[in-house]
């Protein structure tokens, strides 16, 4: 069991000045040290000071996390992937600020083999951590509409004269430099800009006010953009962590909780490549490995299967995060209007089974007109995976293709259609 020294505000019967209290301590230590900055300690802190409503909404999170992770996981309502529609805010003050929309697609690459435990490192975990090294069930994806249903590429470029910004939330709002959220029930807001004081990003947990959810993440984080201990896009993984309701796994305090049982307490953040194992608070080793720990973007590569849980519970049942779901995001403006005239088969009649799939793939197009559709198997970066082939029937052989989110897209030469499936 975890020390409950760390309780958050969000422990029924604490208050918010108890939560600055305890959680102080990790701020002033992780500073003392130099390496991975990440405030999203001091941000919440900060919503906590100034709205003292944000501790119920964030305990109220806390008792549906609870009561999903009691549940079965065969009676959990979160079935198959849950796909995410990103739309990122490059904010620019100079060129190089401003990265390119393949960097921003190499890190939704990033995120996506992170979450589902597809990253080529996840062989470097240690023996003791290898059964729980998990697939969360989540993934990622550039919004393909925007919120008045136009077609979008999911990536805003925006100049603005600010050099950089704080984790004063100013990134977010147009009228302070920075670029205004696409609505937060519906899309992950990322911004990508100059952070000063060497910080590499923060977020927003579940509960906080729509109009400054997401994540915020320096520019030269992203994967391609820089060199060093922070440049392979694991910044984001982190942070994306955090606005999927994980703690620092050192709990922001000496020997605290994170509120996950499977990750071993450990006494306070890790830097650099730690080696396996550092015992600290008589557990057999830190977790050091895991993304929620302070170390380089090249010695992290895990969540646990107590993490995933953790982050599943938001699209559950009562979920706070549970409306990206019915998110139309994630659709393009023709994919939501296929004609349904002259016999063309309307996307309602189009369906993938079983999803996830692991052997065989089932495309229900009419069975007259199978053998006049062409389907492709395309990864999230768009790379054809041409293991996976069609024979024409309304079967497609998925059996070779590695774990992990896909999108199939179909097409009779009057339409395309695209949907994604998950290979197990």
């Amino acid at each position: 069991m975890k020390s409950k020294f760390y309780a958050l505000a969000l422990s029924l019967g604490l208050s918010s000045s108890a939560f600055a209290q305890e959680s102080r301590l990790a701020f002033d230590n992780s500073k003392a040290t130099p390496g991975r900055q990440c405030a999203t300690m001091d941000v919440l802190k900060a919503q906590m000071a100034a709205d003292p409503s944000l501790a119920k909404r964030m305990a109220a999170v806390e008792d549906q996390t609870k009561k999903f992770e009691s549940t079965s996981t065969s009676n959990r309502s979160v079935v198959g992937a849950v796909v995410i529609p990103v739309v990122v805010h490059v904010v620019y003050n100079i060129t190089t600020q401003n990265v390119t929309d393949a960097q921003v697609a190499a890190q939704i690459d990033v995120l996506n083999k992170d979450f589902a435990k597809t990253n080529s490192d996840v062989t470097l975990v240690p023996d003791a951590f290898k059964p729980l090294a998990a697939n969360t069930n989540i993934q990622f994806v550039l919004a393909q509409q925007d919120p008045t249903g136009a077609p979008t590429s999911g990536i805003i470029h925006k100049q603005t004269k600010i050099a950089s910004f704080s984790s004063n939330d100013a990134v977010k709002n147009s009228k302070k430099g920075g670029s205004d959220p696409w609505p937060a029930s519906s899309y992950l807001n990322v911004w990508v800009c100059n952070l000063s004081g060497g910080l590499l990003g923060y977020a927003q947990f579940p509960g906080g006010r729509a109009s400054t959810d997401g994540v915020v993440v320096l520019f030269s984080s992203l994967p391609g953009v820089a060199s060093g201990p922070y440049s392979k896009g694991r910044t984001a993984t982190h942070e994306v962590g955090h606005w999927l309701n994980l703690r620092h796994i050192w709990g922001d305090a000496s020997c605290g909780t994170d509120l996950v049982t499977d990750t071993p307490t450990q006494q306070t953040s890790n830097y650099g490549c730690p080696s396996f194992p550092h015992v600290t608070c008589g557990n057999n080793g830190d977790m050091s490995m895991n993304y929620m720990d302070y170390t380089d973007d090249a010695c992290m590569y895990m969540f646990s299967t107590g993490q995933a849980a953790r982050m599943n519970a938001l699209f559950g049942a009562g979920g706070s995060r549970a409306s990206l779901l019915n998110s139309s995001g994630a659709r393009t403006t023709r994919q939501l209007a296929v004609a349904t005239a002259g016999g063309v088969a309307s996307l309602a009649e189009i369906r993938l089974y079983p999803n996830p799939a692991t052997q065989t793939l089932n495309v229900s197009v009419p069975e007259k007109q199978a053998a006049t559709w062409s389907v492709k198997v395309y990864d999230l970066s768009g790379y054809e995976m041409k293991q996976a082939r069609y024979d024409g029937q309304g079967r497609v052989a998925v059996a070779s293709l590695p774990q992990g989110l896909y999108q199939v897209v179909m097409s009779d030469g009057q339409q395309t259609i695209r949907q994604r499936f998950q290979k197990e």
